[in-house]
């Protein structure tokens, strides 16, 4: 894989489903300063992209935020932080899915519902756990030309968009209050997320501690840009933005017509299958990676003799992705996700200025400038946002961080259990 197909995997990780329905939800809580949101939170998450680039440059097996825990903290922070990666991704597989059924359900009703969705996440996730599994170029290439293709719909949207935006609509160089500030950053935060999964399967890609940092802060800067448009063309062409449960149908709808929603639609239908195709290349990884830091059964650990896959961890994955797609709850994932995503970007941050300690002769293509600096401000931030979170949040991320825990200490146990019989 080289730095195109990880620039890929970035961006389809960022740009999902969220973007389809964000612009509502900005606009709800920030109205017409709502752009000016998308910026703050930009420059956010490039304080974390910045310390996933370094901690990547170091080192270059595969296993992305959990690989950077467990060196800089050891094993039980590792685990935490791979369970958390791995529910992430699981949830936003899952969650991806069933948006990408909705959006299905636009052309194909009995697609959206009963067991018309339960067949289209089987094709859907089942299809692209196979792509993955008969090897990683597939996947990446299929990552590659969704990226591409799922973008295309979205450039329409603002380039001609452009010519019809209503400049009293929007305020960019207002800020925000802060309370509806974080309360919109946390959605970001969930919109902007997924330019990690291009530190995962670093075994697999060519020169990774060159290409790593190269594809992560390409990813985000394009990703940023792109978003604010999207933005302050929604704003400034749909009157009532905030309310509206499809806001880019039905902005394009207002200056491209039907046809501009149905190619808006569409969109969405490749977005979400590109999402889920990155997701499904990535998450099977961090299976694998704790597999071979001796933290899950090996089994999951194993290499396809012929495509050279972790084929039994690809499985597994999909198979628990496709069973939370059927039964789980959309918001419920989506909070899980998002809380997820959080606790694990803080830790990467703390672990970079470790790192630096306990690896001082390693190579680094790339280091984050101003010392400690900016991993402390970027930890700060995170825990800025978590502390943004209601009661049912807070009660998701410690059961999530609570059964993190207890299959650590099980694993544990077992491992003591096997090594006094040997």
């Amino acid at each position: 894989m080289g730095l195109f197909g990880l620039i890929a995997i970035a961006v389809n990780g960022v740009i999902g489903s969220g973007i389809f329905v964000l612009p509502a939800t900005v606009a709800l809580l920030l109205g017409p300063a709502s752009p000016a949101a998308y910026i703050v939170a930009a420059l956010l998450i490039a304080l974390i992209v910045l310390c996933f680039a370094e901690a990547g440059s170091m080192l270059d097996r595969t296993g992305g935020p959990y690989l950077y825990a467990r060196e800089a903290f050891g094993s039980f922070i590792g685990l935490e932080v791979g369970w958390m990666f791995l529910l992430a991704r699981l949830a936003a597989t899952s969650a991806i899915a069933n948006a990408f059924t909705a959006y299905l359900g636009y052309f194909w009703p009995a697609l959206g519902s009963g067991a018309g969705r339960a067949i289209a996440l089987t094709v859907l996730l089942w299809g692209l756990a196979w792509l993955n599994l008969v090897g990683v170029k597939y996947g990446s290439w299929t990552v590659n030309v969704l990226t591409v293709v799922k973008i295309l719909p979205l450039l329409l949207f603002v380039l001609v968009g452009f010519f019809f935006v209503d400049g009293t609509r929007y305020q960019i160089l207002v800020l925000p209050d802060a309370g509806p500030l974080r309360q919109a950053s946390l959605a970001l935060i969930f919109a902007f997320g997924g330019f990690e999964n291009a530190s995962v399967p670093t075994e697999e890609v060519k020169n990774p501690t060159r290409n790593l940092p190269i594809a992560l802060i390409a990813s985000i800067t394009a990703s940023a840009l792109l978003y604010i448009a999207i933005q302050i063309v929604a704003l400034g062409t749909l009157p009532g933005l905030a309310n509206d449960a499809t806001p880019l149908a039905s902005a394009a709808r207002m200056f491209l017509g039907p046809a501009g929603a149905a190619i808006i639609t569409v969109g969405a239908v490749l977005s979400t299958t590109g999402s889920n195709s990155a997701l499904v290349l990535v998450g099977p990884r961090i299976l694998y990676a704790l597999a071979q830091g001796g933290q899950l059964p090996r089994a999951l650990a194993q290499v396809h003799p012929r495509y050279r896959t972790p084929h039994v961890a690809v499985i597994v994955f999909a198979l628990a992705a496709w069973v939370i797609a059927l039964y789980g709850n959309f918001a419920q994932l989506v909070t899980v996700s998002a809380i997820a995503r959080l606790l694990f970007s803080a830790t990467t941050c703390l672990a970079v200025p470790v790192l630096r300690r306990k690896m001082p002769d390693a190579t680094r293509r790339f280091t984050v400038p101003g010392g400690v600096v900016i991993p402390a401000l970027a930890a700060m931030i995170s825990i800025w946002l978590l502390t943004g979170m209601n009661k049912s949040q807070a009660i998701a991320g410690g059961v999530a961080l609570v059964s993190g825990a207890v299959l650590y200490l099980a694993f544990r146990q077992s491992q003591l259990r096997a090594s006094e019989r040997s």
